[in-house]
C-alpha cells in the first residue's frame, strides 16, 4: 500500500528560479541532505521530460530516477525505484508576492521485504523534503 507525504515551503525567489534549480537533478546533492551524487544517463543534458539519472544516497541506496512531468515554471515530478521500493515526488510552484510557494507531494511503496522500510521512509519523507526545500531556499536567497 502506498504511503503518502506532503510538505509546503515558501521560497524567496520566483517560480522560474525555483523551478530551474529544484528541477535540475545536477543541483540535488547541493540541497538534498541524503544525497551524495547524481549520475545523469546523458552527461551534460539539460533537464527535460523523460530525463533519467541515478542517485547515490548516504545509506547506499542507488535509485534510478526519471522526470515524469516538466511544465516550467509550475509543475515538476519524478519517479524513482530501487529493488522493491518505488517512490514519486511532485513539486507544484505557486507565485507569491515575496517569492513562491512549493508544494511537494509524493508516495512511497514497498513490496515484500521492502514494505516496512518503505513505510518508514514515507513517514520521514515529509519532514525531510520540507527541510531540504528550506535549505534550497537559503541557497537561492544567497544568490540574489
Amino acid at each position: 500500500m502506498p504511503r503518502r507525504f506532503r510538505a509546503t515551503v515558501d521560497l524567496p525567489v520566483g517560480c522560474d528560479v525555483a523551478f530551474d534549480y529544484l528541477g535540475d537533478p545536477r543541483n540535488r546533492p547541493e540541497w538534498q541532505s541524503s544525497l551524495l551524487s547524481v549520475t545523469l544517463a546523458e552527461r551534460g543534458a539539460e533537464p527535460r521530460l523523460g530525463q533519467k539519472w541515478r542517485e547515490t544516497t548516504m545509506v547506499g541506496v542507488r535509485p534510478r530516477m526519471e522526470i515524469t512531468r516538466f511544465e516550467r515554471p509550475h509543475a515538476w515530478a519524478e519517479v524513482g525505484s530501487w529493488r522493491g521500493i518505488s517512490a514519486t515526488l511532485s513539486l507544484d510552484f505557486e507565485e507569491r508576492s515575496t517569492g513562491c510557494r512549493v508544494v511537494a507531494e509524493g508516495e512511497v511503496t514497498g513490496r515484500g521485504p521492502y514494505a516496512a522500510p518503505a513505510a518508514l521512509a514515507a513517514r520521514l519523507a515529509g519532514v525531510a523534503i520540507g527541510a531540504d526545500l528550506r535549505k534550497a531556499g537559503r541557497i537561492l536567497a544567497r544568490r540574489l
